[in-house]
């Protein structure tokens, strides 16, 4: 289900209003696959259209980007189709220190489609948290052996070891306000040039939803994605410069 252009994201409205439809009238839940922030926008064009079968999304938990969206009211409960799984090395004292992409890249080199994997939180450079569709779960604990040069094993997460191990990592940046472009260009030292272009390119998320408006002011708690460089919450105004400007907080997360 995933969208590259204009017409895979109209194949995807189509796909979603489909879904939607199918829930509302044999009153059953429908799933899509894990969709990326570009691809969720598709929902968000159509979202009035299917408001009226019930809608939710859901990553497996709160700072999880990459959704599921779940069509449907039938009048009992049903658990998203969701598992977590933890990689870890069989040897900690021996392992490298691994990046996201390193994760990634061993996951889908099993040869498995994209929208079965949800996000990929790091915990400590040499441990990772996988969300993947529960078809594809006991596949990837059997195969995945490696990370690199490192012989991991993979295991359902069923404990505690929570994704908010994953902090970000709190920064003080000085800005005129908290427009979202100057806040985007003083995280990632960027020109005002280079962070507008990153809007005009549909490359910026704001809480999930892409967005070209580049004076939106952030707001406390807002998540803003910038696609290629990673992602950060907006933490707020903690004082003023001796200029005058604001001194504002933000976490950043790693590139993704």
């Amino acid at each position: 289900m995933a969208a590259t252009d204009e017409k895979d994201l109209q194949q995807l409205k189509n796909r979603l209003i489909e879904l939607a439809d199918k829930a509302y009238s044999r009153s059953i839940y429908t799933y899509t696959p894990f969709l990326g922030l570009a691809e969720q926008q598709a929902y968000y064009a159509v979202e009035r259209e299917v408001s009226y079968a019930g809608v939710l999304m859901e990553g497996g938990a709160p700072l999880c980007e990459r959704k599921m969206i779940r069509f449907g009211d039938p009048g009992y409960e049903e658990e998203f189709p969701i598992v977590r799984l933890e990689i870890r090395p069989k040897t900690p004292k021996f392992a490298e220190n691994l990046t996201h992409r390193d994760f990634l890249g061993a996951v889908m080199n099993l040869g498995i489609e994209r929208d079965v994997v949800g996000d990929i939180f790091l915990s400590d450079g040499k441990r990772a948290l996988l969300f993947c569709h529960e078809t594809i779960a006991d596949y990837i604990v059997e195969h995945l052996d490696r990370v690199r040069h490192t012989n991991v094993a993979c295991v359902r997460s069923e404990g505690e070891m929570a994704v908010e191990s994953a902090e970000p990592q709190r920064i003080s940046v000085t800005v005129a306000s908290p427009r979202a472009d100057g806040v985007i260009s003083k995280v990632y030292n960027l020109s005002r040039e280079d962070s507008r272009e990153l809007f005009n390119n549909g490359r910026v998320f704001i809480n999930g939803i892409q967005t070209q408006n580049l004076s939106y002011q952030l707001k406390e708690e807002d998540a803003v994605t910038v696609r290629g460089f990673g992602k950060f919450i907006y933490y707020g105004q903690t004082g003023t410069s001796r200029k005058g400007k604001d001194r504002v907080e933000v976490g950043v997360f790693g590139k993704m």
